[in-house]
């Protein structure tokens, strides 16, 4: 009898330990630590919602997210076919918005800068383009300042490095500096993305006609995204821009092991990246401009990092308004060489970081801002962040910041936000020959 009872107990014991995690002091803290930063004290303020779960997902003003208006701006985002107002016709039909945010590269370009109209080839990742024989560098599509990724963009709102997109929040009292079209784009008192995506299409010479469209076989996902639109105003920019951005509002990290974590899986990060995550909440700082769910802000802040034609972009120089950031934009003093805090979900994706790509690895970055000394020396001491100062990190310190920012705050299946086929049967992201041979499209 009693070794029946000794068993019984044994194997309580058992399913006790089986169903009952032991006290992780790291998860304990990081819990404490995310309550006493959350507005409401609740892990929930840092969680992502589900990328279906529309309700959840902040939206921009007249851009109510719709299946229908997810599905044809997922289509949009990768369809090479739109590419026919490129400089050459050697550049038609060749690349995609998807060219200059490749989903396995954190929805950020594979090399150093984004190379649209005027770019050939793609590598595994995006890394082997160049330009295109026959494009002078001034006729290349680029930008002068590094792309930003595409991820939980639905919690910006005002895009860009510069913020310039968008008529509300921190453009509010900047109509001085707005072009004509600006202007126009923002009375709609549409938010940034938006606002950006028309313009998007205009500056990568991608053809939005109702004419083309048909010929690519766009009309009826229209139509069954706009409905309430005048048939002669459901097949233009504007609506092509609404569909990208919802798209674009739905790609969320929401399965990154942090997130898990967030939701109750405390062994989806490890111990390294439990101590990251707390340095990242707490003594390193990073949370004073990393916030919320998307760990980004529209706020803007001088690094003093190297501006991208210090570091070998194509067609950009020390004249380019975009390495003045905000200030390139507003034209204040005040804002030069300020730009917005980017959100660092899947940064480990494309080894190029901040505005000018000059470091390129997130243990390079982490070190930078541990030894706080800026390494651009056109940017004034005046305008450096009061954030940007020696953190006084431990080398061991160092190494689990990195693994949070390279392994926890990475969600590893994005390819479910891809489509399996665009509409015109072209190669994407890209559609050149040597794209296509790359991509195995051939």
């Amino acid at each position: 009898m009693r070794k029946f009872l000794l068993a019984g107990l044994l194997g309580a014991l058992v399913l006790a330990c089986t169903h009952e995690p032991l006290f992780n002091p790291l998860d304990y803290q990081l819990e404490t630590r995310l309550k006493e930063l959350s507005p409401d004290g609740s892990l929930e303020f840092f969680i992502l919602p589900d990328s279906e779960d529309y309700a959840s997902i902040p939206q921009g003003v007249g851009n109510r997210l719709t299946a229908e208006k997810v599905a044809l701006g997922k289509m949009l985002f990768y369809e090479t076919g739109l590419a026919q107002d490129a400089k050459y016709e050697a550049g038609k039909g060749t690349y995609s918005c998807s060219t200059c945010h490749i989903p396995n590269a954190g929805f950020m370009p594979g090399r150093i800068q984004g190379i649209a109209d005027g770019g050939v080839g793609f590598g595994l990742n995006g890394e082997s383009r160049s330009s295109m024989n026959g494009y002078d560098e001034t006729e290349l599509d680029v930008q002068g300042a590094r792309a930003l990724s595409m991820l939980n963009v639905a919690y910006v709102t005002n895009t860009t490095w510069s913020g310039k997109f968008g008529a509300r929040f921190a453009n509010e009292g900047t109509e001085y500096a707005w072009t004509a079209e600006d202007t126009e784009r923002n009375h709609m008192g549409m938010d940034g993305l938006e606002t950006q995506n028309i313009e998007g299409t205009i500056i990568h010479r991608m053809r939005i006609s109702r004419g083309w469209l048909d010929t690519l076989g766009y009309l009826s996902m229209f139509d069954a995204a706009f409905p309430d639109f005048p048939e002669s105003e459901r097949y233009n920019r504007l609506t092509a821009s609404l569909a990208l951005s919802a798209y674009l509002r739905t790609l969320l990290s929401n399965e990154a092991p942090f997130q898990l974590w967030l939701k109750g899986s405390q062994d989806a990060m490890s111990e390294q990246e439990k101590s990251g995550a707390l340095l990242f909440f707490g003594k390193a700082g990073c949370y004073r401009c990393h916030k919320g769910a998307a760990l980004n802000a529209v706020e803007f802040h001088a690094l003093g990092v190297r501006d991208l034609y210090q570091t070998g972009g194509f067609n950009t120089g020390p004249d380019d308004i975009r390495n003045f950031g905000r200030g390139g934009f507003t034209g204040r003093e005040e804002d030069m060489r300020k730009f917005k805090v980017p959100g660092i979900y899947n940064m480990a994706d494309s080894p190029f970081y901040f505005h000018g790509a000059s470091k390129h690895t997130l243990l390079a970055v982490v070190e930078y801002f541990n030894k706080g000394i800026p390494e651009n020396p056109d940017v004034p001491a005046s305008q450096i962040s009061p954030f940007f100062r020696p953190l006084n990190l431990s080398d061991e310190e160092v190494l689990s910041l990195t693994e949070f920012l390279k392994t926890g705050l990475r969600d590893p299946n994005l390819q479910r936000y891809v489509p399996s086929s665009v509409l015109s049967g072209n190669c994407f992201p890209n559609n050149d020959p040597l794209s296509r041979s790359h991509l195995g499209c051939e």
